[in-house]
């Protein structure tokens, strides 16, 4: 089977690696396949520091080719499926509580079973799976399937927001992270305003069914956040682009007993000031918000499979896997939502070919 696998800094190679026996516990699965999540993104940067080599990938829709003699349940050869990662412990207090998103051992690192190098695997052909770990998909293309792990963890944002009916809602940030979240707090009734710099991204916000939208550079936030709030602030901010100086201003668009979300991961990750006071006479909470569990990924692929998130518009781009390189200069170097390696594309073409 043929692996992506990162040496350095924007090199990506991609080798032949023997296809793993199937444990008797276990699923293989075959992979149709990957988006490259800004996590990959920045490790093919350099911004994410990992050791090479390492196998990247976490977005990933395939399906069953082998089960192993004693996996329970009615799964079957052919069945179309999600993974979701496997990168908790599993045996630490936050996972023996069902909160793994959180897990004290967390590790984007993990060594895949079956694969020669460490890393999350998904860029590769064929993956050995846990079936604790795999989620049923219908109605909708692999490609679509895949953003099954984005939007789980953007569900889990959501939750941890308790955004309720009526609520005004800031969304910082018009890509996929924050218009999926615009499409689920609006599920929950709640009014959303969307800022970013990008006119035709929030054009897309506002096709999506956003309330309001500002671009922050030519308009100030905050007077704009009044205006649309009753002079209130924004009862919940997610905020979903990785820049730590904007929380302090951020915070002064928040409402009394308001609760910010700090979704993305930020780099570099600096100090910042905020002035404590304030929260603590306001009543407002910041909260962080990373990864996802089980309960998140199950709801995640009934909401793409029955058409309640329409993920069609951030699929930007399909790439084969022979092209992996030029798929990454396009995610990282474009305003793409998601670039995706798509195997079966290469399995056809060499089907075409006779090879």
């Amino acid at each position: 089977m043929k692996t992506a696998v990162f040496y350095d800094v924007k090199n990506v190679v991609i080798e032949e690696t023997p296809l793993p026996e199937v444990p008797q516990d276990k699923i293989l699965m075959k992979i149709d396949t990957c988006a490259i999540c800004t996590w990959e993104q920045r490790v093919y940067t350099g911004v994410k520091k990992v050791v090479f080599p390492f196998i990247g990938g976490h977005e990933i829709a395939g399906e069953i080719v082998q089960i192993g003699e004693t996996v329970a349940g009615d799964w079957q050869a052919g069945d179309k499926i999600v993974f979701g990662t496997n990168l908790a412990c599993g045996h630490c207090y936050y996972c023996r509580i069902g909160e793994e998103q959180n897990c004290l051992n967390f590790d984007h690192s993990k060594q895949q079973l079956g694969l020669p190098h460490k890393g999350m695997g998904g860029l590769s052909e064929y993956l050995l799976v846990d079936p604790a770990n795999i989620f049923s998909y219908q109605n909708v293309r692999p490609e679509e399937a895949s953003l099954t792990e984005p939007l789980s963890c953007v569900l889990h944002s959501v939750e941890t927001a308790a955004v309720d009916f009526g609520d005004y809602v800031l969304i910082i940030g018009a890509g996929i992270m924050g218009l999926l979240h615009l499409q689920l707090v609006q599920k929950r009734g709640a009014i959303v305003i969307v800022s970013d710099p990008n006119e035709e991204r929030l054009k897309l916000a506002e096709e999506f069914g956003a309330a309001h939208v500002v671009n922050p550079i030519k308009e100030n936030l905050t007077e704009k956040v009044l205006m649309y709030t009753e002079n209130l602030g924004a009862q919940i901010i997610f905020n979903t682009i990785p820049t730590a100086q904007l929380i302090p201003e951020l915070v002064e668009n928040l409402s009394n007993t308001g609760t910010m979300i700090l979704y993305s991961s930020y780099y570099p990750d600096e100090p910042v000031g905020i002035k404590f006071d304030s929260i603590h006479k306001t009543g407002q909470q910041i909260k962080g918000t990373a990864n996802s569990n089980k309960r998140d990924f199950i709801r995640a692929a009934r909401l793409i499979s029955h058409g309640i998130i329409d993920v069609k518009p951030f699929v930007t781009k399909c790439y084969p896997l022979s092209q992996i390189e030029t798929a990454f200069e396009e995610a990282v170097n474009t305003k793409a939502f998601r670039i995706v390696i798509d195997f079966e594309q290469e399995r056809s073409d060499k089907s075409a070919d006779g090879r």
